[in-house]
């Protein structure tokens, strides 16, 4: 088997997916609009998709699993800082002494992730 996609709940999928699309440099697919209650951000293969699914319900624990992520072509740091004025919000912040550590950050609807060092 292989991973199709990673799916994470939330109240709109097409903001949020529009959110993840300008972090990760990822295109929504062509057929997905605002409104729909499933939106995909497709990812190069064979990396899984980002698929978000609309659900009444909020976010009301911290999340068991989240993704991290390896910057590509720019520095943690930058990355971050590209994070944050794409709506992002840094929840804990674990850099260290030569550039070790990582940060974690909470999405638009509050799904945490983390960037790590390169």
């Amino acid at each position: 088997m292989r991973l199709r996609h990673v799916t994470i709940d939330c109240a709109d999928p097409y903001e949020l997916a529009t959110f993840w699309s300008r972090l990760t440099g990822w295109p929504i697919s062509g057929i997905d609009q605002p409104g729909d209650d499933e939106v995909l951000v497709e990812a190069p293969d064979p990396v899984p998709g980002l698929l978000f699914v609309r659900v009444p319900e909020p976010r009301s624990a911290k999340n068991r699993v989240h993704l991290d992520w390896k910057p590509d072509g720019r520095s943690r740091d930058e990355e971050v800082e590209r994070a944050v004025s794409l709506g992002a919000t840094i929840h804990e912040d674990h850099r260290g002494p030569e550039d070790r550590g990582w940060v974690t950050l909470r999405d638009p609807e509050g799904n945490e992730f983390c960037i790590e060092r390169q």
